[in-house]
Order: structure tokens, then sequence, then C-alpha cells
């Protein structure tokens, strides 16, 4: 909930920036021939997740569904990855085209974001253990918190968390919901009694039953929404065009066919042929008039049946992708350290021997990065500034990020290591004629470097573990690949501890060369 507040906020920040007009985005889709379609792999199945035979790509009925939209766009569709709360940014800055990802229709997106019609009806649905009798309905868990609180899994940021919290009370009187960033996260914690029951999307619930046997649906699905997509604000045309193609997917039976191929198509369904039909929905008047020809829908229907590797088969089929996002770590740390360094020694130096009316300036760059979350900074760089014309690629915001994070690290360190100096060398150094700038870089630098390298490199090996954050950039790499690897197959275990190894890989070598650079200068190792 805090990184929720977190993202809460920084996302109404950038709304009070001044919004950069854009083109019509229809016009440059048809133009490159492309749809970007941005959602989060991590989220998982039925919506977007790794392929089982390779898991660079992904798969899942909002792809499916993508690619068929496209079709009657005249275009291919593209997948975008994006951190799940931060797609609506994505799109407002022009990363992506439209946001595909089990996002419901709210009118509070309604006032910054364009909605298409419904592609999907969903409900909520309870899961408990099997077995389990503590609550069959929902009458039954509104009268447990005499005896015990229920306590209630639901993913971050969805409509199951809403309806969960509105249910138990704002002071937990009936229940406790508890928030996960993933969809089975929950699933699993029920599974070994952790949790009393989770509140899942019914896509979901039925996509993942199969993955867990000790589960069963507990009443009936409560509540009623409907998937959307989103374009940026006044892209009406995009809009327009996506809502055509939907209406026809509908009339010709292709979203039932994806749905079916992925066991999630239910008599709720039928709901998208009325609003289809009418071609309205809510405050939705433009009725869109087309005329198509039937397609021929599928007879038969490939229902789902994952078989989840374990073991030494999860380390043969995934090891490699690990493999492949360690080395993005790797790049991100090797290139954004040293530029960390160079400017935390600058800054140092001119906090203890540059001018005074620059002191003040730099003290004041060092605190506020090291008073803010890299997160945010993060944040900032990557879509705020695109709201006044700087668009940076996702790689070298995660560069820049990194180092100007660290950099005031490293210049506390430096100043620090510059302090331990005796001050008669500077004395010294000035009274044999040299200037104070040569007596800095001549005298006083090669010192300090020599002092602070253990403090130096352990920042170096806590980089590689904060590289993880540049996932809010949509980079992909070691920590992200783990996450949305665990919420695909499940095989936590084999994929945590192949991620530790392959981190404590990447960071002892260093632990091991400081050493023997330190012993080789002499600094005192305890």
């Amino acid at each position: 909930m805090r990184a929720l507040h977190l993202a809460a906020t920084a996302a109404t920040a950038c709304l009070l920036l001044p919004t950069v007009a854009r083109a019509d985005v229809l016009a440059d889709v048809r133009a490159r021939g492309e749809l970007q379609w941005c959602a989060d792999q991590e989220g998982g199945g039925p919506y977007v997740y790794p392929r089982e035979d390779d898991p660079n790509l992904v798969t899942g009925f909002e792809f499916d569904l993508a690619a068929k939209l496209a079709s009657y766009l005249g275009v291919k569709a593209t997948f975008v990855q994006g951190q799940w709360d931060k797609l609506p940014d994505m799109v407002r800055t022009g990363k992506c085209d439209v946001v595909l990802n089990g996002y419901e229709y709210t009118p509070e997106r309604l006032d910054v974001l364009e909605a298409t019609v419904p592609y999907y009806v969903y409900g909520l649905q309870m899961l408990t253990r099997k077995g389990d009798t503590i609550f069959k309905t929902w009458d039954d868990l509104g009268t447990l918190h005499d005896e015990v609180k229920p306590r209630i899994g639901v993913l971050t940021g969805s409509a199951a968390e809403t309806t969960m919290i509105d249910f138990c009370g704002a002071d937990n009187a009936r229940c406790e919901a508890i928030s996960y960033d993933g969809n089975t996260d929950s699933m699993r914690e029920v599974e070994t009694g952790k949790l009393d029951g989770t509140l899942q999307d019914t896509p979901i619930a039925s996509f993942y039953a199969p993955n867990f046997p000790g589960l069963v649906f507990t009443g009936e699905p409560v509540g009623h929404g409907w998937y959307v997509m989103y374009v940026d604000h006044e892209q009406t045309a995009l809009r327009d065009a996506l809502n055509e193609a939907i209406i026809l997917s509908v009339r010709n039976g292709d979203i039932e066919a994806i749905d079916k191929t992925y066991g999630i198509w239910n008599k709720a369904q039928e709901e998208l042929v009325g609003i289809t039909e009418a071609g309205r929905f809510y405050g939705f008047e433009r009725a869109v008039d087309v005329k198509v020809e039937k397609h021929e829908t599928p007879t038969e229907n490939t229902v789902r049946e994952d078989v989840r590797p374990h073991g030494w088969d999860v380390v043969i089929h995934y090891g490699p992708i690990l493999v492949r996002s360690a080395a993005l770590t790797v790049v991100l740390a090797v290139i954004s350290f040293p530029i960390a360094m160079a400017i935390g020694l600058l800054v140092a130096i001119g906090r203890m021997y540059g001018p005074a009316w620059a002191r003040w300036p730099l003290a004041a760059y060092v605190e506020f990065l090291r008073g803010t979350p890299l997160m945010l900074q993060l944040y900032f760089l990557f879509f705020m500034l695109p709201e006044v014309g700087i668009a940076i690629p996702a790689f070298w915001t995660g560069i820049i990020g990194l180092a100007v994070n660290y950099s005031a690290y490293e210049s506390e360190i430096y100043r620090a290591g510059l302090q331990a100096i005796p001050p008669g060398q500077m004395e010294a150094a000035l009274s044999l004629g040299m200037s104070r700038s040569l007596a800095v870089r001549r005298i006083l630098v090669p010192q300090a470097v020599r002092i602070v390298i253990p403090p130096v490199v352990n920042d170096f090996i806590a980089l590689f573990k904060d590289t993880s954050v540049v996932s809010v950039v949509t980079l992909v790499e070691l920590t992200k690949r783990f996450s949305v690897l665990s919420q695909s197959t499940q095989a936590t275990v084999e994929l945590m501890l192949m991620t530790a190894l392959l981190y404590l890989l990447m960071s002892y070598p260093m632990a091991v060369l400081s050493r023997r650079v330190e012993r080789s200068l002499g600094v005192v190792i305890p």
C-alpha cells in the first residue's frame, strides 16, 4: 500500500503539469503499420503472460485480442511491457497507443483517458481452501467478526481490493483485506493456510483453477464490471476505430472463440452482444454503423491444460531467460555506477573546495536525491519529462536515474575520504607553489580514492540489487523477470533460488576483487 500511495502521489503531480498536445494517434498507427498496446506480463494469465515454449514471447487472451483488433485496423499488434499501475501514464506520454490489460471501466479514469466499449464482462469470485468450513457465502463472511476476522487476499489496485476494503469496513470490523501484487500470490497463501480466502476477477479464478486443486469456488460471483481499452484523452478517432473493431469481433464470434480458448467464456459475456448491437455503452452515444460479413467461428474450442514444470525442468527451461535478464542488470550497473562515481567526486570537491556560491546548491542536490525514493526519481524522468517535450528512452532513463541517485551517496563517501586527509597536506602543497585545484587533483583525490574503496565497492554491490527498481520504466531486468515467471508458472522456489544465485554470482566477484585491490594499496582491512 505504501508503494501504491507513492504511485498515486506521483500520478497526481503528473496531472498538475501541462499536457503536451498529441497529434492524431490513429493516423500514426496506420502510418507506421502497427498498434502498440501496453500491458504488464507480471499480471499473468489469462491476460498476458510468457509463453511456455519461449518465455521471451507472450500469449494470453488479450494478446490474441490485440492481434485480432489490429487486423481489423489493417495493422499489426506490438506488445509493449509496462508496470500495471503505470500503464495510463505510458499512454498519456506516448509510449504506447492503448492500454489493454484487464483495466476496469471507472469514472475516475475517464477524467484523463478515453475508454472503448467493453470486450469482457467480469464478476468477482471468492475462493477458499477445500474442506474449510469457515464461511460458504458472503452472508457468512459478514457474521464471523465476533469469532474471528477472516483474512482475504486481493490484487493491489483491482476492483476486488476496492470491494473487500468497502465490505470489511474502514476499521476492518468484518474482515481484513490483504493486498498482493500478483494474481496467484494470494491463491497460494490460501492453500498454505495463511489466508482464509481470496477474491479474484472471474477470468483469473477460472484460468488458474487447474493449478490450485486445493481451492474451491465459494458462493456465486459478486459484483459486475467491464474490461475496456483506454487511449489518451481526446484521441476519439482511435477510440472509435477500436470500438468498431470490438463490435466486429463480437458480431463475428472472434471474442467468443478467443475467450473459449482460455476457458473464460461464460454466460455473462452475452451482455457484450446487447452492448455492441446497440452501438452504445453508458456515455458512449455514438452508434457504430458497420456492415460486415459473418466470419466462420471455430466449432471446437481448445481448452487450456497447462503442465507446469518443476524442479530441474524449471532450471533447464527458464534458466537461460533469467541469465539473459541478468545480463541487462549487469549492463545497467556497469554503465551507471562509473557515472555516479564521477558525478559524486565532482560534487564532493565542489562542496569542500569550490566557490561559496556553489556549495549550497550542491548540498541541496545531495540532500534532495538522498531524501527522495529512487522509484519516484525514475518516474519523474520517464513519465513527467515527456509532458514538457523531453522523452528519454527507457534504457537511458534507467542509466541516468541510477547514476544520478547514487551520485549523491558517492559524493558523501568521497567527502568523508577528503576530510580524512590531514589539512596540513593542502597547506604544504600550497606552500610549494601548487594551485588549490592542482593540489586537490594531485595530492588529495588519489589518497581519498584509496581510503573510500571499501564503501564504494559496497555501493556498487548494492546497485546490482537496486536495478530492480527500473521495472517502473518498463525495463525487464532480473527481478522483474523472476516476478513475471513466478506468476505464470508458480515455480516460485526454483525461480527464487536461481535468481538469488545469479545476484550472488554478479556481486561476489566484485567483493573478492575489491579485497585484492585493498591489499595491493595497503588499505587496512578489519
